[in-house]
């Protein structure tokens, strides 16, 4: 039976579309992660993982990607907690810069090494049953 409006079971489905794709735009981001791992004279200095929402789209394809195991909430900075070491072990197959510098000063030897994975955007999709994490990788010129 039509309503006063038109089609009234074409507006509800049309209105349930634009839910269902509203939420699947809300369980997917993007996200920019920097990380920065200093050694001093063999000794762990510093190590920081900074991870922040992104406030603008990407640009970029989703190439090389990691999946971990959901736990029905939406919150990357505690997934990472969680698993820190596996996405540790991941964004070093990325690709990070190695700086070294030595320094000998009166037969003692200085040395400091910095790994840094520079301010990178990843692609972060919460499905119901795991999470998966795609690097957005630059198209090349």
């Amino acid at each position: 039976m039509r309503s006063r409006d038109g089609n009234h079971s074409f507006t509800r489905r049309l209105c349930s579309l634009i839910f269902l794709f509203s939420s699947l735009a809300l369980n997917a981001g993007e996200y920019l992660v920097s990380y920065k791992y200093i050694v001093k004279n063999a000794t762990l200095y510093n190590e920081s993982l900074d991870i922040s929402k992104s406030m603008t789209k990407c640009e970029g394809v989703p190439s090389q990607n990691i999946i971990f195991p959901s736990t029905h909430e939406n919150n990357f900075q505690e997934l990472i907690t969680r698993h820190k070491e596996e996405f540790i072990e991941y964004i070093h197959k990325l690709g990070i810069d190695v700086q070294s510098r030595d320094i000998t000063t009166n037969n003692q030897i200085n040395t400091t090494t910095t790994l840094t994975l520079k301010t990178t955007c990843f692609k972060v999709d919460f499905n119901d049953t795991f999470v998966k994490i795609s690097h957005l990788k630059q198209p090349q010129d």
